[in-house]
């Protein structure tokens, strides 16, 4: 799986503090209770002994060494049960000196035998929530909560072999085969919710995805291009590089040469690179036609499955049910 490379590395760095901090503070219980416990402190020294009497007892030969080693371990059951009785006495409970995880799977270390835990990957998909900027958007725009009803006939056949379609798209996305979708539709038809829809069940399943307007990806390219950026502020590059780019309102930008340049450079460059693209665009296929440049449109309806949303306005049809 592909995750956000910079967001790994802060979830990773992450696991590794607070694995060492569940570590320190049992130490630091540890330390208190044989301050004001001295019995504790001598049967933990008395524990810690175990594994030097055990080589002991094996140095003296093999003859009854099982039932040897049977006494040592039957001794430590007695010594933690003393110890947990004088816990108890004092008030404290008797794990209070144990090591106490966020995870016990993992023990707060993010992999069990080389394998990530869930609970990682769950950190890894909230952060991934968050960089692909649908954090918002998928609580209340996700597979679950389209509904056909909004549409009628032949509307609503067309809609169910979109949904049946983005649907598919999102469960087989690998990030390794370019797989490019452009929506095209007046406002309200569903476009910006089945690409919330895909972008969540993308990035559960381990990949980089970036969902975005297109005004705010132009002027990002703009701000890096013209220094109006902070020293050392990289906006632009995971545009180019993540696993599923999701450009959002394409057309509504202010249109200028250099908004035509970028788009021609970010579409070529990812196709070349053969990562994956959703475009979603309010205006029809002749107007795209005529608004962009044969290189771009070319790419557009050659490259990418077409999929036209029809309908009446949801919103609309929302505020007039109540």
């Amino acid at each position: 799986m592909a995750y956000n490379p910079e967001n790994y590395k802060r979830i990773a760095a992450q696991y590794k503090d607070k694995n060492l901090r569940a570590k320190q503070a049992a130490e630091m219980r540890r330390a208190e209770i044989h301050e004001k416990l001295p019995q504790v402190m001598e049967i933990d020294r008395a524990l810690s002994q175990t594994g030097l009497r055990i080589m002991r007892e094996a140095l003296n030969g093999k003859d009854g060494l099982d039932a040897r080693i049977k006494k040592l371990e039957e001794g430590n059951v007695l010594l933690l049960e003393a110890r947990r009785e004088i816990l108890l006495a004092a008030g404290y409970p008797e794990d209070y000196t144990s090591v106490h995880y966020e995870c016990n799977d993992c023990m707060d270390v993010g992999f069990i035998d080389g394998k990530m835990c869930k609970c990682m990957r769950r950190a890894l998909t909230l952060a991934g929530y968050e960089s692909s900027g649908v954090l918002k958007l998928i609580e209340k725009q996700n597979f679950s909560t389209f509904d056909l009803k909004y549409y009628d006939g032949a509307e609503r056949a067309n809609m169910e072999r979109i949904l049946a379609r983005t649907k598919h798209y999102a469960a087989t996305f690998d990030g390794k085969h370019m797989r490019n979708l452009l929506f095209i539709g007046t406002t309200g038809l569903g476009k910006t919710h089945l690409s919330s829809a895909i972008a969540k069940e993308v990035v559960e399943n381990g990949h980089d995805v970036i969902y975005e307007s297109a005004q705010k990806i132009f002027s990002d390219f703009e701000a890096e291009k013209f220094g109006r950026t902070a020293q050392g502020e990289d906006r632009t590059s995971r545009y180019m590089t993540c696993d599923l780019l999701i450009i959002d309102d394409l057309g509504t930008e202010m249109q200028s040469q250099f908004t035509v340049s970028c788009l021609y450079n970010l579409v070529n460059t990812r196709l070349i690179a053969e990562k994956s693209m959703i475009i979603s665009t309010n205006i029809r296929k002749e107007e795209l036609l005529s608004k962009y440049t044969d290189r771009i449109t070319s790419r557009l309806f050659g490259e990418f499955e077409i999929c036209v949303f029809s309908g009446k306005d949801i919103r609309s049809q929302k505020l007039l049910r109540g």
